[in-house]
């Protein structure tokens, strides 16, 4: 395998980075991005794989000659590109690298970054350090004597057609400024907390604060270099791997995967002594039903770090809660429909238990955001900047991308007005309850009466209020409201958005 590896050309990075030994934290790595985004060569292809659209075009140039897919594939071209690669998903290192020795067009499939990608974090976990690609990263780790200058490829195919191989690299090279245009969620300033209330928390309406996270020591402090210097060597968890955050840092200013893998870390403020000191819950979601749980309330809180391009695809909140999401560093872009409205190119059961979207966040942009343009209702969307947070309501589906490097705090939290919805989730959807410990709640229909009787000793007879029942009136009354839509539409009259409140007191309480 040594042998093959020395002789192989192997895939090199879509743009060409400088990639430092180790990260340093005391340089500033502005112009690492600036040079991956100089770098971009759109829609071509460092293999030369074009897309099958291009195929017929081609057939009018008198060089033409015809898709090399065939001669190239033998009797595998009977199978799709994705059955080729569903095949290539259970072949080791060795076997990939010896089947891209046999043809042009399997070396392509034997490259495909996402192979590799499997490969590094089934083997390595998060003890990896980026090398530009998957490919490389796995090679390196697995051989620190391969010489990455000798990885140059110097296969181009010219007629070689496949949507599935080539729709990575135009995701990757997508850029982020037509997500800029539209900016219809309210932006507030010097918010009280009873506007906020009245405005916002009854109605279920999203809304982004600008003045809050500026106060926070965070605001001031966090950076990528910041938090290397304190907190490099500790393990966080970034999607399926437990990876040192200075590793991540390395991966998060150089790749340009598709999907780039997300920082999401529910423990934070346990493993970084003194994190908690830089940041404070806004008065507006201080109140927190949850808490009378102690430490056996669910997840809630998460440091949140990644690169350009990644993000979260369309889901809603976990257990009904509502969220804020604040951003210390970089910029989000919230795209966000109403519980009652399913977003375009999302399906889901009809007890909405399993979500079906498209896999990256690109590929739903460039198959259905001009969609969201067009049809009606539009969805409501916002960028949400540094020093900036966005008040996520119970049951609203959203989407979020960073357009930039970003780093993050959010929270979920259950106050006065969607009490009522959690209440209602964790009776009868207790399959679909997650964040709660399986060592203290081994059965999940246990965790709804548990809530009530702890919550009845902190605030006794206020679940009396709630009427939780699902009467037939309940459901008369249900049918009657307008839509949650047609209340942010702009209606003015009271009693049809009191009529979504879900609260449990009257406007004077």
């Amino acid at each position: 395998m040594c042998t093959i590896l020395s002789q192989q050309d192997l895939i090199p990075s879509k743009r060409k980075i400088d990639l430092d030994d180790e990260f340093d934290s005391t340089k500033n790595y502005d112009h690492v991005r600036q040079k991956k985004k100089s770098n971009v060569l759109m829609m071509r292809h460092p293999l030369g794989i074009k897309p099958w659209g291009n195929y017929y075009l081609d057939q009018s140039n008198n060089n033409f000659k015809g898709d090399c897919r065939g001669s190239s594939l033998g009797n595998l071209a009977i199978l799709t590109d994705d059955l080729i690669l569903e095949i290539l998903g259970i072949f080791d290192a060795r076997d990939l690298l010896s089947l891209g020795l046999t043809s042009k067009v399997l070396y392509c499939f034997s490259t495909f970054d996402d192979l590799w990608k499997q490969l590094t974090i089934k083997k390595y976990n998060g003890d990896w350090y980026w090398q530009g690609t998957w490919k490389l990263t796995f090679l390196k780790r697995s051989y620190k004597e391969y010489c990455l200058e000798q990885a140059k490829s110097t296969i181009h195919l010219t007629n070689f057609y496949s949507d599935t191989l080539f729709q990575p690299f135009l995701c990757s090279s997508t850029g982020m400024e037509a997500y800029l245009g539209v900016e219809n969620i309210d932006r507030r300033s010097n918010l009280e907390l009873s506007e906020f209330i009245k405005e916002y928390a009854i109605p279920n309406k999203p809304v982004i604060i600008t003045d809050v996270v500026t106060k926070w020591p965070a605001s001031r402090k966090w950076n990528m270099e910041y938090l290397v210097e304190k907190y490099g060597d500790v393990l966080f968890r970034a999607e399926a791997i437990d990876i040192k955050l200075n590793n991540y840092a390395n991966y998060y200013k150089n790749t340009m995967d598709e999907s780039p893998l997300y920082l999401f870390d529910k423990e934070f403020c346990k493993k970084c002594d003194g994190i908690d000191d830089d940041f404070s819950v806004p008065e507006y979601f201080e109140e927190d039903f949850f808490s009378v749980l102690g430490e056996n309330r669910p997840d809630y809180r998460w440091l949140i770090i990644g690169p350009a391009h990644s993000g979260s695809t369309f889901h809603k909140d976990p257990n009904s809660t509502s969220a804020w999401n604040a951003v210390i560093k970089g910029s989000k872009k919230w795209i966000m429909y109403p519980p009652d409205i399913l977003p375009p190119g999302v399906f889901t059961s009809a007890d909405e238990a399993e979500v079906t979207s498209p896999i990256s966040i690109m590929e739903w942009y460039l198959n259905f955001y001009k969609e969201t343009q067009k049809s009606k209702p539009r969805p409501l969307e916002g960028v949400c900047k540094a020093g900036e947070i966005i008040f996520v309501p119970n049951g609203w589906w959203h989407m979020v991308i960073n357009l930039e490097d970003s780093i993050a705090i959010t929270q979920n939290f259950v106050g006065t007005w969607n009490l009522k919805n959690v209440l209602l989730f964790l009776r009868d959807k207790p399959h679909q309850i997650s964040g709660f410990s399986s060592l203290v709640w081994p059965n999940c229909e246990d965790i709804y009466n548990d809530f009530c009787v702890k919550f009845e000793k902190f605030y006794p007879e206020v679940l009396e209020k709630l009427e939780l029942d699902n009467s037939e009136n309940e459901k008369k009354k249900e049918k009657k409201r307008s839509s949650l839509w047609e209340q942010l539409k702009g209606s003015d009259d009271q009693k049809e958005r009191k009529g979504f409140t879900f609260g449990i007191f009257d406007d004077e309480e």
